[in-house]
């Protein structure tokens, strides 16, 4: 990635949004990144306007998108005190989900809020969020707001999921990146569960082969990055269970979980796999998905 590539998050003033805001804002100024701040404004390109609005509707509707911005860069000079962290703000005439997905071409990150409050919230996460981190070209961070907690202030290690796939090879890199940057322990789990545990097994079947044979993938997807951060303390764990619920968690007492986009289950035209999926409804730290 290049330097000049920013980290997008959009702003549509909600208190996830908020802490998206900030969660960017201290990544950007970890990696001396810029920062691009999106909204939208309702306009006649992306939206249904009801008849008989007023003349100045649109103008307000500029004037209100104008404000989101100005309090979501007022809020990065404050997460970013002690570091310069170069702000674009964008007003889009587009639907969120598209002008997001659409900078994400050009971008090393893009960020969102996702609030669960209401039973249909929890349902569909979020339509913007849900359609970003389905469709996004780069890596996407998905942050809750939740009360009384500052995303900034959750500690803990960086957790990643590693299966060995091809998928999971960005996720593990950008982990390590990530729990350098924190100065963070990174907690690499291996979760197998290709066994079916209801068929009959041989007499002589051996779980430690199976579990050295599983740790041996896990070094392997491991290996070299350790020697490129060898600041970064690792610890492992290998178990056989439900992915989603060991990794879930794990990331209960995490700063930021990372998971690749898909695992080696995945089929081609699935853009998003089951567990990275099902976590992102379960989850309450950051999570980071890896394309």
């Amino acid at each position: 990635m290049t330097a000049h590539q920013p980290i997008v998050v959009g702003v549509d003033g909600s208190p996830s949004s908020l802490q998206a805001v900030s969660w960017a804002a201290m990544e950007a100024a970890r990696r001396g990144a810029p920062l691009t701040l999106v909204t939208t404004a309702i306009v006649t390109g992306g939206y249904v306007v009801p008849i008989g609005m007023p003349d100045t509707f649109y103008e307000e509707e500029q004037l209100e998108a104008e404000r989101r911005l100005a309090e979501a860069e007022s809020l990065v000079a404050q997460v970013a005190q002690g570091h310069t962290v170069e702000v674009e703000k964008a007003v889009s005439q587009d639907a969120p989900a598209r002008e997001l997905i659409e900078r994400s071409k050009s971008a090393r990150m893009v960020v969102v809020g996702a609030n669960r409050r209401g039973l249909i919230e929890r349902a569909l996460l979020g339509s913007v969020s849900a359609a970003v981190v389905t469709h996004a070209h780069s890596p996407v961070a998905v942050v809750r707001g939740l009360p009384h907690v500052d995303v900034n202030d959750i500690s803990g290690p960086v957790v990643v999921g590693v299966d060995g796939s091809k998928h999971s090879e960005h996720a593990v890199a950008m982990a390590f990146e990530e729990a350098a940057m924190r100065g963070a322990e990174l907690v690499a789990v291996h979760v197998w569960s290709d066994v079916d545990l209801h068929a009959p097994f041989p007499s002589d079947f051996e779980w430690s082969q199976v579990q050295e044979r599983e740790r041996a993938t896990l070094a392997e997807s491991l290996a070299g990055y350790s020697g490129e951060f060898p600041d970064v303390p690792v610890r492992t764990v290998v178990v056989m269970d439900e992915p989603v619920r060991s990794l879930r968690d794990q990331a209960e007492h995490a700063q930021l979980l990372v998971v690749g986009s898909r695992g080696r289950g995945g089929f081609t035209g699935l853009l998003l796999g089951s567990t990275s999926r099902a976590l992102l409804h379960h989850v309450t730290c950051p999570m980071l998905v890896v394309r």
